[in-house]
């Protein structure tokens, strides 16, 4: 087992990891850039190094830096989390030509399945089924033109080299192609290095249903079941929920045994979820794999008992897989939220700036995995989530009832979240019914707005800008880090603090 292993994340992810560490009996190394030098990660680390300015290209995307920073502190592997460098092939690759172990997938199967056209291309040789689309990445304006013409519109714009959403467009018709491809092509840039994109045909208004795979370095491989995630905003999901209510159990069994066989062929290792689409007549469709951890595996943990992060680290570190396919089920439901930093009354924007007041729910079945604290400010450098809410109950119907009960005791003020929309989202009646496709949103919340807030919001926020926040950490992170380069000291987390007399 390792001794030590480094985090290249940041927010509510690298707390979960170091967490997880830390339960392991394993040292934690941080990063973090200017902008997250008081960051939660930063402070529940043994160990933390500065890696740069605020943009991610100079900062979390910088090879070279975090290759420094593990040589340096002599960490043993590299768990990247989600986004960033999680699913980039030459990251991987440089790691391994370091000695030093990347916990995640081998770089063969991430270089093959990080490219969406070769996973296609793959899955379709061993007779999974695939989305009709494109089969090489698109060109210039006038022969993706074409292509979406053969494949008929409204044509999905995706980009090849990663996935969770980012450079997602959709072209109802050829006045949308060449904007879409644009827009597609910028932010594919910007979250993976590589604008390319490709096609596919829009399957409309499906369940986006997704399986959690395990597999060790000796061919032993095993589901974990699956995640409905079809609650979307901008192609980004906001709400998972395990079990699929769109599932039977023969079709559980098929498409488990599917993402079985998909992991399989990429002669895959590590976490990784395969995901699908299914129409209306529940015929599903090979999407991508996502090789990685995901943000909503805590539901599948939750129904499973299984620790999905302990197995990444036991995996990388060459231990065999000690589940069998026969022994795992699941268990009870459960519900996870995100929570983003965003104005959901104004098409999503992010929202950025100090959070003057923060209190967690808790409770049974209930559990946040966040990354923020009061007085913490919120950056606009990075992905908007501030953390995780997540419930469990025996049932679907009290899951839903204790996730609205979470929401109503979940307080953030100073900035826009996503929490007071959530809450509406699963207290809808077609929600609650079920009716949980890609097109939820959309049809039921466009143009929502938000109703007026109770009392004791009223009060907290009142309370909260009279004392100008409280900058105390919270979630029992009080692990005796290390300092390096100037990192956040101990004073920080004792919040609004002076020594005797007067102030």
């Amino acid at each position: 087992m390792f001794k030590k292993i480094l985090v290249a994340n940041r927010g509510e992810i690298a707390v979960r990891i170091i967490r997880a560490c830390r339960e392991l009996g394993i040292g934690a190394v941080a990063v973090y850039s200017e902008a997250d030098r008081a960051g939660l990660h930063v402070q529940a680390a043994d160990e933390a190094v500065a890696i740069g300015p605020p943009p991610a290209i100079e900062s979390y995307l910088d090879m070279d830096r975090i290759v420094a920073a593990a040589r340096a502190t002599g960490a043993e592997a590299v768990h990247p989390g989600y986004g960033f460098l999680a699913e980039n092939a030459e990251f991987a690759r440089r790691l391994e030509r370091e000695g030093i172990v990347f916990i995640g997938p081998n770089p063969d199967a991430l270089e093959l399945v990080g490219d969406k056209l070769r996973a296609r291309a793959a899955m379709e040789k061993a007779g999974i089924p695939i989305i009709p689309g494109m089969k090489s990445a698109a060109g210039d304006a006038s022969e993706t033109a074409a292509a979406a013409k053969r494949i008929g519109f409204p044509v999905m714009i995706k980009a090849s080299a990663g996935g969770g959403g980012k450079g997602m467009r959709i072209a109802l018709g050829e006045d949308d192609l060449v904007p879409a491809l644009e827009a597609g092509r910028r932010e594919a840039k910007a979250a993976f290095g590589d604008d390319s994109v490709y096609l596919e045909k829009l399957i409309e208004d499906p369940h986006h249903v997704e399986f959690q795979v395990l597999a060790d370095n000796r061919g032993n491989i095993v589901h974990l079941f699956e995640r409905e995630c079809s609650i979307q905003r901008r192609h980004q999901k906001i709400v998972e929920e395990t079990p699929s209510m769109f599932l039977d159990p023969a079709l559980r069994q098929k498409m488990g045994k599917t993402a079985r066989e998909a992991l399989r062929v990429s002669a895959y290792n590590n976490a990784g979820t395969v995901e699908f689409l299914l129409d209306k007549d529940r015929n599903f469709y090979f999407l991508e794999v996502n090789a990685r951890l995901q943000v909503e595996h805590p539901v599948t943990e939750l129904t499973t008992g299984v620790d999905l992060v302990h197995q990444q680290i036991r995996i990388a570190a060459g231990e065999p897989l000690g589940l069998k396919q026969e022994g795992l089920q699941q268990r009870g439901h459960a519900i996870e939220c995100r929570i983003y930093a965003e104005d959901p009354a104004n098409n999503f924007l992010p929202s950025s700036g100090k959070i003057l007041a923060y209190r967690e729910p808790s409770g049974p079945g209930v559990r946040v995995d966040g990354g923020v604290y009061n007085g913490w400010n919120v950056p606009l450098f990075y992905d908007p989530i501030l953390a995780k809410l997540i419930v469990w109950a025996e049932t679907r119907e009290l899951a839903c009832a204790r996730m609205v009960n979470a929401l109503r005791d979940y307080v953030i003020l100073g900035i826009n979240t996503s929490v007071p929309f959530l809450r509406d989202v699963i207290s809808h009646p077609r929600f609650r019914d079920g009716d949980t496709t890609t097109g939820f949103v959309k049809k039921y919340f466009d143009g929502w707005k938000e109703g007026k807030p109770g009392p004791e919001v009223l009060a907290l926020a009142m309370a909260a800008a009279a004392l100008g926040g409280l900058d105390r950490p919270r979630g029992g992170l009080s692990g005796a880090r290390r300092e390096a380069d100037g990192a956040a000291s101990p004073w920080l987390s004792l919040g609004n603090w002076r020594i005797g007399g007067k102030s």
